[in-house]
């Protein structure tokens, strides 16, 4: 064969492995012929007429999209950057390419502004205890737009919730003195149960016959252990008595 032969043979070749593409297991393929949408090609090796059809790759894994913070005020007037992630999915390849020119930028730029109003209708104690309420109602706007372009909002995720120095030592503060508060009213309880304890026994001494005088030499054998320097003197109790009802006497005259 000649110089012409093979030159044509080779672009005939080229021209046909151009028109080979291979689509991956998680991609689909929307093929445009002459700009026009003719189909959605699947994972595999697919042949395109070159120059005559495009085919685009869609990526339809699950696919997350960092939300930036965003400086948004609550509805305390309270001044708060907030950041998010947002989890989606391509669903229809075909509505992700052709409804928007990019699905992965739209979905970012519109959960931020969803972002921005929905957490600017809570106040800060609610926005801080609530995530995932807040979370929940972005998803549910998002998801909404979203599935014009073919895309499933899978999850919304708030991961934080950044407050001005002065609120920050403003709630250190509060904490504080919620725990000073807790620990007061531990002590109060625990002195309570510990007067109703003595009460309790105090009665049962005094109910019982001869319990006070153990409970003397009790408390009169464990100070005798101390190695300080004392002098104890024992009175029978019965003396005691004796001398108690004199001077009642005395006082009655």
């Amino acid at each position: 064969m000649d110089f012409w032969t093979w030159t044509i043979v080779i672009v005939v070749g080229l021209f046909i492995l151009s028109g080979l593409k291979v689509i991956n297991q998680y991609q689909r393929g929307v093929v445009l012929t002459l700009g026009k949408f003719t189909g959605i090609r699947q994972p595999g090796l697919r042949i395109v007429i070159p120059i005559f059809q495009k085919m685009i790759r869609v990526d339809v894994r699950s696919t997350p999209i960092d939300v930036p913070k965003q400086e948004v005020i609550t509805r305390d007037n309270v001044t708060a950057g907030v950041d998010a992630v947002v989890y989606f999915r391509v669903l229809d390849p075909a509505k992700a390419v052709l409804e928007t020119t990019n699905y992965v930028y739209a979905t970012s730029q519109f959960a931020q502004a969803a972002l921005r109003d929905i957490t600017g209708n809570f106040e800060l104690d609610e926005l801080l205890s609530k995530r995932e309420e807040a979370a929940q109602k972005i998803k549910e706007i998002v998801d909404a737009q979203t599935s014009q372009w073919g895309i499933d909002v899978e999850n919304v995720k708030i991961q934080n919730i950044e407050l001005p120095s002065d609120m920050k030592r403003a709630m250190a503060k509060q904490a504080e003195a919620e725990r000073e508060r807790r620990s007061n009213i531990i002590n109060a309880e625990g002195e309570k149960a510990a007067a109703q304890t003595l009460s309790e026994a105090a009665r049962i001494i005094a109910s019982t016959p001869g319990a006070l005088n153990l409970r003397t030499l009790n408390t009169i054998e464990r100070i005798s252990t101390e190695p300080s320097q004392k002098t104890t003197l024992l009175f029978p109790i019965e003396l005691i008595d004796a001398v108690q009802k004199i001077g009642d006497g005395l006082n009655k005259r």
